[in-house]
């Protein structure tokens, strides 16, 4: 299945090619900024302690203890390996590797659902339908009651990886609004974790094309952002290498601690 994932992601990207040509893919190395690459090392840096917070609160209830700073050592490597490895899953099973299936697993399936539940409500939100805000609120606050760490940190860090997002539209030179922006964010982020790419690149490129041409802002505009946005996640996760090629991290042999 790892192959057809990678196949699957060099075909859509072979189309994002044949649509608009190598010109975003240029343009997007040219317009990325030593300012834009700071900026995205920031931000991820608070989304990555948001993820290992949920994972380390997901952990805890199925009965195993993941300190935190452990965890954001853990889940900083799980992201430079998602993001330079075919399949983008290789990350997750690395920590699963070291940390357990369920606790991993369950993690990832929670951040997702919240995931999905907000691109769901914000697109819902600006649809002319009556009613949406009502449903939308019902949603959330049920799964608030239920996980409100994990809905927390998850809404958290989907901010983080949606700033980055515009980061990356502002330094492509988009001039669209930010209410016009931000939906086309999260159903671009939601294709990035579709696990059908090379090293994360295929569907975000594929859908960022389609949705920017939707909205009118033009395919090659949106695959340019994509792209740009791409090299940011990328370069935001080299803290995850340095950690991988010199074990850096303190305590890293006492990273996980199941309770008696």
């Amino acid at each position: 299945m790892r192959w057809w994932r990678v196949a699957g992601g060099l075909v859509v990207l072979g189309i994002v090619v044949a649509r608009v040509g190598g010109g975003p893919f240029v343009d997007a190395v040219r317009l990325t900024s030593p300012a834009a690459l700071a900026l995205a090392l920031v931000v991820t840096a608070g989304t990555t302690l948001c993820c290992a917070w949920r994972w380390r609160v997901v952990a805890a209830r199925l009965g195993v203890e993941v300190p935190l700073q452990p965890a954001v050592g853990a889940y900083y490597r799980s992201q430079f390996l998602n993001a330079t490895l075919p399949g983008g899953v290789v990350g997750d099973v690395h920590r699963a590797v070291g940390h357990g299936v369920r606790p991993v697993a369950l993690e990832r399936v929670l951040g997702q659902l919240v995931q999905v539940v907000a691109t769901g409500g914000v697109l819902l939100l600006v649809s002319p339908w009556p009613g949406t805000a009502a449903v939308v609120g019902a949603l959330l606050a049920a799964a608030l009651v239920r996980w409100p760490q994990v809905v927390t940190a998850s809404a958290l860090a989907a901010a983080g990886h949606v700033v980055v997002f515009l980061v990356a539209a502002r330094a492509a030179g988009t001039g669209a609004s930010l209410t016009q922006l931000l939906p086309l964010a999260l159903v671009v982020l939601l294709a990035a974790a579709i696990p059908l790419n090379v090293a994360g690149w295929g569907p975000r490129e594929g859908v960022a094309a389609w949705a920017f041409a939707g909205a009118g802002l033009g395919a090659a505009q949106g695959a340019t952002v994509a792209v740009v946005y791409g090299l940011l996640a990328l370069v935001a996760t080299l803290p995850g290498a340095v950690l991988l090629a010199g074990g850096l991290w303190p305590g890293r042999r006492q990273e996980v601690l199941v309770r008696a």
